[in-house]
């Protein structure tokens, strides 16, 4: 096989080995050279501004990052800071069938992003044209036999393969090639935990982690063997020879689903005071808005930008986790809720989509959903099918829906054609320039739902606190001043029609 790994000193210098995902060529395979990560911004576009509002999460974001270059075999311990760990290096291998080569870099592209997210160098990454996966190793013997060659010779401590790998084909590839190999689903978990920040959001990581590892689980050494038979055979085996058994794992087993039983039962206990929070909303007709989309297609600077919400802004994959409910007001107005929500990527893990059901609840409930597209992106109509389909998954297919393709500043014109095509009524946006806010604020608010009565009142002079009401809760249509009180044209809630009927008048 014809080695073309191109050496880190031959590398054009505008291209950091850190964000490099090489192939090795090989025609008989299919597998080919392809460009770097573009799941990631470019560092030159990437920056806050005075819209994101004070940022208090990022020093301790920052407090947890792993850096380049450290051993961790320690001479001197004042070398290092606290809290950071040596970053991993890691080998990507991904298996496309024929047709589908674009897909598959663009994949392997993502999962490079979700390393580097994750605490990871990308050394090198490999794609391999077969059919159907390998059974037993993924990618078949003989490729794992080169697989082993090519982790041995940039020094990777980690194999990640680009999808959910079986028990037995992770075993499998860990005995050929000798170093820990896990899967795209582990990545991502791997990436939910390091940024959970709430007490609902890591409970429900952590149950995601355990539907996880349970069918996974393997036991090692004596303490594991099944017990001997009761009759001393040919073989010599009789009295002592009756070990444990399976029961460390079934142990391992039995805590892993008490764990997991306490875990939903914390996540339904959290679920009273939000459904509280949003049924309050719902007397006073507060509309609410879903701000959703791909993982790092911008929504937190899109909320920043909107509202000055100060939720954390970084170039990562899913920095935000938790969801963050921002007050809002109309030109006319009215008050409405903006809703961040946690992003989507391909081939989600179910058990992630499972765990965060309670959050995804705010889109399935909201009256309106902000579709946040990242319009640089190599593959957007990816994203839109991604975040299309899970928001099948969770009841929010009926929801209204309006398209932004946000970081518009790094797409040329003639890319805003092609993405004219994918979405006709889309917004373009950047949150970075401010480009196109105006217009969302105005879309979003003629998408707004209007009160469900309509009323004519005369209201005296001394009930200022119901025309107060009508400006935030409700939707006015005109008004006059009269001698007797003010006369209203409104749309207003059920509540405040009834305290309104006293003073009502005929058209």
């Amino acid at each position: 096989m014809t080695d073309t790994t191109i050496p880190d000193d031959q590398l054009p210098t505008s291209v950091d080995p850190v964000d490099r995902v090489l192939a090795r060529a090989d025609s008989r395979s299919g597998v080919r050279v392809f460009g770097s990560a573009q799941a990631l911004q470019d560092v030159s576009t990437v920056g806050s501004g005075d819209a994101d509002g004070d940022q208090w999460d990022r020093e301790e974001r920052a407090a947890l990052r792993r850096v380049q270059g450290l051993s961790t075999e320690l001479e001197d311990v004042t070398e290092v800071e606290y809290r950071q760990l040596r970053l991993e290096n890691v080998v990507l291998v991904g298996v496309y069938p024929q047709g589908s080569q674009e897909d598959a870099e663009n994949s392997l592209r993502e999962l490079a992003a979700l390393a580097e997210t994750a605490g990871a160098v990308v050394r090198d990454g490999v794609l391999q044209r077969r059919p159907h996966p390998d059974p037993a190793t993924y990618i078949g013997s003989g490729k794992a036999a080169e697989l082993r060659d090519l982790v041995a010779a940039v020094g990777a401590d980690t194999v990640i393969a680009d999808t959910e790998l079986a028990a037995s084909q992770r075993r499998a590839l860990e005995d050929v090639v000798k170093v820990k190999v896990i899967d795209r689903t582990t990545v991502i978990l791997d990436i939910f935990s390091q940024h959970a920040k709430s007490r609902e959001g890591k409970a429900q990581v952590e149950l995601a982690q355990l539907e996880y590892l349970l069918p996974r689980l393997r036991g090692w050494g004596e303490s594991m063997s099944r017990q001997a038979g009761g009759q001393v055979g040919a073989a010599g085996a009789g009295m002592g020879s009756r070990g444990p058994g399976e029961t460390k794992i079934e142990l391992d087993r039995r805590r892993i689903r008490t764990r997991m039983a306490q875990l939903r039962r914390q996540i339904r206990d959290f679920a009273p005071a939000r459904d509280a929070k949003r049924a309050e909303r719902k007397r006073n007709t507060v509309p609410s808005v879903a701000i959703a989309g791909y993982t790092n297609a911008g929504k937190s600077s899109l909320l920043n930008r909107l509202t000055s919400a100060g939720v954390l802004v970084e170039n990562a994959l899913f920095a935000t986790l938790d969801a963050t409910v921002r007050r809002a007001e109309a030109e006319d107005g009215r008050v409405y809720t903006l809703t961040d929500t946690v992003g989507f990527v391909r081939n989600l893990p179910h058990q992630l989509v499972e765990a965060f059901r309670s959050t995804l609840e705010e889109v399935a409930d909201a009256d309106v959903l902000v579709h946040v597209v990242d319009a640089s992106h190599p593959d957007p109509a990816a994203q839109l099918a991604t975040v299309r389909d899970v928001m099948g998954d969770v009841g929010a297919r009926s929801t209204p829906e309006l398209v932004v393709f946000n970081k518009a500043d790094l797409v040329q014109e003639e890319s805003r054609l092609v993405l004219r095509g994918l979405a006709p009524d889309a917004v373009f946006a950047s949150s970075r320039t401010g480009e196109g806010i105006a217009e969302l604020r105005a879309r979003i608010e003629e998408m707004l739902p209007l009160p469900a009565v309509e009323i004519r009142a005369l209201v005296p002079y001394d009930r200022g606190d119901l025309i107060s009401a009508i400006h935030s809760t409700g939707h006015l249509l005109e008004s006059s001043h009269e001698p007797e009180g003010t006369a209203v044209h409104a749309h207003v809630s059920e509540r405040l029609a009834a305290e309104l009927a006293p003073f009502t008048v005929s058209a």
